[in-house]
């Protein structure tokens, strides 16, 4: 396929005051390569979305940014600060991340998840400002009734909008969440890319979410970042990475893009 304007990957190398910067990023198992060399810089601001086939090395990628893992090659900062140097308490200030699996050992009510999102700034001894904090993510994520509930005793969605909670209530510039939509039925997915989209624009946030629907990524992203193979496909504007033969060249598939109430929505068939 011929590079097209819309795949230019200068959209998202250079930017001068990137939230995210990735240099050369490099990740290999054994003799696979997963993350194969990646440069990419993310504006401050703004939800961002990654896509890609399975294997494409998305979640591979936000891992390493979360400093969930180390990169064999390369280097990171968020928000000025190197992710492999920086001291993990200063860190978790500038960024929260939400990994794809959460599994607890202990039996916690949604509050006292939800409040360990504030232990970066209390230390475990909660002030009334963190506990402000605590009740604003409850409610933002439509959880104040199920606050003294124990996570066992939720659906897998009411899980992962408490774990989402617990991340925004950490209360950082840039917000790291892969596939944040899991468990989830079409109505609170929808609540939750919104209230997503709200924090990023309402509050100043820096959003980067994986996500495996491409028109979820079309309706509610400011950017798409697009990956195939470990590298970055494509990167740019909705508008710019919704288009057919893009899509196709990424997904191996034909893809239609139709214009649908000023969203552009993709549909894909065999």
């Amino acid at each position: 396929m011929t590079v097209t304007a819309s795949t230019d990957l200068r959209a998202c190398v250079g930017i001068d005051r990137p939230g995210i910067r990735a240099e050369g990023v490099t990740k290999r198992y054994g003799r696979t390569v997963v993350v194969d060399d990646v440069h990419l810089d993310l504006p401050l601001g703004g939800v961002t979305a990654l896509i890609g086939p399975n294997g494409a090395g998305k979640s591979t990628l936000l891992s390493i940014v979360g400093r969930l893992l180390a990169a064999d090659g390369g280097r990171v900062t968020v928000a000025g600060l190197d992710v492999a140097t920086s001291r993990s308490d200063e860190l978790a200030k500038a960024m929260a991340v939400l990994r794809q699996e959460n599994h607890l050992d202990i039996r916690l009510t949604v509050r006292e998840l939800v409040t360990f999102g504030r232990y970066p700034h209390s230390k475990g001894r909660p002030t009334g400002d963190d506990l402000v904090h605590v009740e604003k993510a409850l409610e933002y994520l439509d959880l104040t009734g199920l606050a003294d509930r124990f996570l066992d005793q939720l659906s897998g969605g009411q899980r992962q909008r408490a774990f989402v909670a617990m991340v925004l209530c950490q209360d950082t510039d840039v917000v790291l969440l892969d596939e944040p939509l899991n468990n989830l039925d079409l109505r609170h997915a929808v609540a939750m890319m919104g209230r997503l989209r709200d924090a990023a624009r309402e509050l100043g946030r820096t959003i980067v979410v994986v996500v495996h629907d491409i028109n979820v990524a079309s309706c509610y992203a400011d950017t798409i970042v697009a990956m195939r193979d470990g590298r970055v496909a494509a990167c740019g504007s909705p508008a710019q990475i919704m288009q057919p033969d893009l899509l196709e060249d990424i997904y191996g598939l034909p893809v239609r893009v139709h214009e649908i109430d000023d969203q552009l929505i993709a549909t894909y068939y065999g």
